[in-house]
């Protein structure tokens, strides 16, 4: 269980929890779909910090769940983006990001860490609520209908094929990772 793990580290409330996790280095973990990795390798990304939070509140009976938003990645909020954009003629790259929900308020435990974005992520494409345990698999199949029957519908990605979204993002991923890296 998730709260034993917390409580062996001294964390005995929900809200140390959450700052706890907070404040965690944001790093792209080993294995995302071990919800023990983040207590293994004390860091974590918006999956593994999002995912511990979420199954935590579970336990707890907490009415808090786990969100998934695909947002518009430019270079507004990731310097050097603008070269991806230009590259796949694209207005922005369609990225995954994860969060918390209570009730209409979303909650991102990732807010402030060196993550490689040069802001908050405020605005969503398409949002939804996901167990708190997905499988990175499963994130991608969510990733991929949202893809198809939302963001390709949209009038700016009209004529772009699923292919240059799915390249453009692979690019923007190794973006995020090198940014990350610069950081640290």
């Amino acid at each position: 269980m998730i709260s034993d793990s917390f409580r062996s580290i001294g964390i005995n409330s929900f809200r140390e929890a959450c700052r706890y996790v907070h404040e965690l280095p944001y790093g792209y973990n080993s294995d995302r779909d071990d919800l023990m990795i983040l207590f293994k390798e004390r860091f974590g990304s918006c999956t593994t910090k999002h995912a511990t939070i979420a199954t935590l509140a579970q336990e707890l009976g907490l009415p808090i769940t786990r969100g998934v938003g695909i947002y518009p990645m430019t270079e507004a909020i990731v310097t050097g983006t603008g070269k991806i954009l230009s590259e796949y003629a694209l207005p922005y790259v369609p990225m995954i990001h994860c969060f918390l929900e209570y009730e209409n308020d979303r909650v991102d435990l990732t807010e402030g860490n060196h993550n490689g974005k040069n802001r908050p992520i405020d605005d969503f494409l398409f949002t939804a609520r996901v167990e708190a345990t997905i499988s990175a698999k499963d994130e991608y199949l969510v990733y991929r209908k949202a893809l198809k029957d939302v963001i390709l519908r949209r009038s700016e990605l009209a004529g772009v094929d699923i292919k240059r979204i799915l390249q453009a993002r692979e690019r923007g991923l190794i973006l995020l990772k090198e940014k990350l890296l610069t950081t640290i």
